[in-house]
């Protein structure tokens, strides 16, 4: 029998975790558990400097704890943190961010400022994104393994998605990778979104309203409908289309829209650069308010969008091309820039192109805290100083924590 121990976690690490330490003192990282919790243990990543483990009971709950809402919870590994109330999630994620800048960008007291809540906390994501059984039924993948776990219910996805999802008969077909779905603005505005290594599209019908788009190594094939999908944030309505990155939360969304254009010095005088611009969700609210945005972004199905969804702006120039290859050469100097990387954080070439520019104010999106510490403490040794971080829930029920950093 596989030995199991006996600990008292301590704090909440990123990743979902929490953190105990093993009799040897090596620190040892537990899903599902409470920080306070006496919880009983089994390895299962056995290294000479830390250790991970499932959870195998829990001997003495913290007072917090509560059921979670889904009976797929710990098994699907969607959600991590349905056992905790959730203004104690609220704290738990700003914690985790205040550490990582303190361990990893070495700001001993980081400005991180209150998280900003999801005005949902369930049935909040416009987007989900299944992988499919070998019995062809929906579901996600399991932690740490490539077991599909099927699923009966997700309390993640908005109404829409989640009147649909149900409905769809796949069976099992080599090469099928990943099943998305993707709401939007009317009661029949959802995009299907097949993704397969198969360049040749399978048989596919549909009885009721739904648009469907199969992306394989031979690009983007419609099958039903439009490949796009329509987003309204702010009043303004997104074109996003299949394989196109946009915020999952669309009210948050427009809370870091609304934050943004409060806190950055923009005046009918600017000259702003969107670096990793995607679709256009920052630029559409802030090319009205300054002279000039230049949108930057490299992904083929991001720059449509863009380009269509910023066409009434004659002040935006864009780059379809990676940051660091355009910012050496601009030919006009960014008094901002905003840069909206994804996970990896900011490519090396694309930070040093910032500071070579030297711009008074630059805002840092981050989906990544440990990422966005690493570029932090690179920005501050090159001239910036961090003023504020102000943490936002796009992803409640996770541990993913989303945030907006100004520099100056």
């Amino acid at each position: 029998m596989t030995q199991t121990y006996q600990v008292t976690p301590t704090k909440f690490t990123y990743g979902g975790e929490v953190m105990a330490r093993l009799s040897d003192g090596r620190a040892v990282f537990i899903p599902y558990a409470l920080p306070g919790e006496t919880v009983c243990i089994r390895l299962v990543e056995d290294k000479p400097r830390y250790a991970r483990a499932e959870l195998v009971e829990v001997l003495d709950p913290a007072p917090e704890r509560i059921p979670p809402k889904c009976p797929h919870f710990t098994k699907c590994g969607g959600c991590h943190y349905q056992h905790i109330p959730y203004q104690e999630q609220l704290k738990a994620k700003k914690a985790v961010l205040q550490d990582q800048l303190r361990r990893i960008g070495k700001f001993e007291n980081a400005p991180v400022q209150d998280i900003v809540p999801s005005p949902a906390h369930w049935n909040y994501r416009n987007f989900i994104q299944f992988h499919l059984s070998p019995e062809g039924k929906l579901g996600f993948q399991a932690p740490h393994s490539k077991r599909v776990i099927p699923i009966q219910e997700c309390h993640l996805p908005d109404e829409l998605i989640n009147t649909i999802w149900p409905l769809l008969e796949l069976n099992f077909i080599p090469g099928l990778e990943r099943v998305g779905l993707r709401s939007g603005e009317g009661d029949e505005d959802a995009l299907l979104i097949l993704e397969s290594s198969d360049p040749h599209p399978f048989e596919f019908s549909v009885d009721f309203p739904l648009s469907a788009v199969h992306l394989g190594p031979g690009g983007h094939l419609v099958l039903s409908g439009d490949e796009f999908t329509i987003l309204e944030v702010g009043g303004f309505p997104f074109v996003v289309s299949a394989g196109a990155f946009f915020q999952v939360n669309t009210a948050q969304a427009e809370q870091m829209v609304t934050h943004l254009l409060e806190n950055l010095p923009i005046s009918p005088s600017t000259i702003l650069a969107d670096v990793y611009c995607g679709g256009g969700l920052f630029s559409a609210f802030l090319a009205p308010e300054v002279e000039k945005l230049i949108g930057i972004e490299t992904s083929p199905v991001a720059a449509e969008d863009f380009m269509y969804n910023l066409a009434d702006f004659p002040n935006v120039a864009f780059y379809e091309a990676p940051a660091e290859n355009v910012l050496p050469h601009l030919e006009l100097t960014p008094d901002v820039i905003l840069v909206d990387p994804p996970r990896g954080g900011l490519a090396r070439a694309a930070l040093d192109g910032i500071l070579a520019l030297k711009p008074k104010t630059l805002a840092y999106v981050s989906c990544d805290p440990s990422t966005l510490a690493r570029d932090a403490l690179r920005l501050t040794q090159g001239g910036f100083q961090l003023k504020q971080v102000t943490p936002f829930d796009m992803f409640p029920q996770t541990y993913h924590i989303e945030s907006i950093s100004i520099f100056e």
